[in-house]
């Protein structure tokens, strides 16, 4: 019995030091080696050096002057990847629908002259509810009304729009996007 014991105690500190130290450390070390910028979270500092979110989270961004991304389904704390889960609602839930109108509400009362069909990303959330990327389309929907608060020309937002566009990964995996921190932090840098 006693010899049992010991061969378990054994096995179990063995599988201890494997899985619990070693592969964690192995696997840390080659994260840190080979991948820093996403291991320590994909952080984005404004050029004088203060922290303005992650690059691979979704921010609450709600003035004019900003693009707007997709709706967060992470409750009262918009983008908290604490809260993050399923949010797809079906397509016959009256909880979408309401989302969806409530969010044309405030595109358009955002700016009443666009008569432009509302991009489905810019109503709607993600899976995961922290998507930080929109379609270009929904990028360039909200050029007249980013333009308009920032007192600058349209075709300039414009140009910036197409120069954050990131193609699919490898050509073909997913579609073009824009990640929306990037494009705003682009937008405050050209006002300094």
């Amino acid at each position: 019995m006693a010899r049992t014991i010991r061969a378990s105690l054994a096995s179990l500190s063995f599988f201890i030091l494997i899985t619990g130290l070693a592969y964690p450390l192995l696997i840390t070390g080659l994260a840190q080696g080979l991948f820093p910028w996403q291991a320590n979270g994909s952080l984005m500092k404004s050029a004088g050096g203060s922290l303005d979110g992650s690059e691979l989270i979704g921010q609450p961004f709600t003035q004019s002057e900003y693009f707007w991304g997709r709706l967060s389904a992470t409750g009262d704390h918009p983008y908290n990847a604490t809260a993050s889960g399923g949010t797809q609602y079906s397509v016959l839930n009256e909880a979408l629908d309401e989302q969806v109108k409530a969010r044309i509400v405030q595109l358009k009362v955002a700016d009443p002259e666009n008569t432009a069909p509302i991009p489905v990303d810019l109503v709607t959330a993600s899976a995961s509810g922290l998507d930080p990327h929109i379609s270009p389309a929904a990028a360039y929907y909200q050029v007249t009304r980013v333009a308009r608060a920032r007192g600058m020309r349209e075709e300039d937002v414009r140009s910036l729009v197409a120069s954050h566009i990131e193609q699919p990964v490898l050509g073909i995996f997913g579609e073009p996007r824009i990640n929306v921190l990037r494009l705003n932090l682009a937008l405050d840098s050209l006002l300094q």
